[in-house]
């Protein structure tokens, strides 16, 4: 799967919990119940993910965790604020650039509307999805 089709599972499974359990509850549950869904689906999760950093010639192993890898190939960062800001998604292209990835999502379960918290971040560019076949 392309890193675009993963997002759309990740924000099918998103909105089906979102609608399912509302906001307002703690990140870990807007952690695990959206990778059930997504396991559901056959993907592939990874929760809390740790990464490693090399800083002066010396390899941190856990510098940070990952909130979810689907596919590994999109970084997932389930939020639970009163809105998401740029420091947000610093933090987002910072994890994707070490990790070596090109797409992470943001996504805020705390916004009563969903998809009005919802941020790609894309570290560089991602490979254009196949046009549809035009001679059917």
């Amino acid at each position: 799967m392309t890193e675009n089709e993963i997002a759309r599972e990740v924000l099918d499974a998103a909105f089906v919990v979102h609608t399912k359990l509302g906001p307002g509850l703690f990140e870990t549950v807007y952690e695990v119940v959206p990778a059930y869904e997504l396991r559901k689906k056959k993907l592939s999760i990874e929760g809390q993910r740790p990464v490693p950093i090399v800083y002066d010639g010396i390899r941190f192993d856990e510098a940070f965790r990952l909130n979810l890898l689907v596919g590994l190939r999109v970084i997932v960062e389930a939020k639970l604020v009163e809105c998401l800001t740029r420091l947000h998604a610093k933090q987002l292209l910072t994890h994707l650039r070490l990790a070596n990835l090109k797409l992470g999502l943001l996504i805020n379960f705390g916004e009563a509307h969903l998809k009005n918290e919802i941020k790609r971040i894309i570290n560089g560019t991602l490979e254009p999805e196949e046009p549809p076949d035009s001679s059917l």
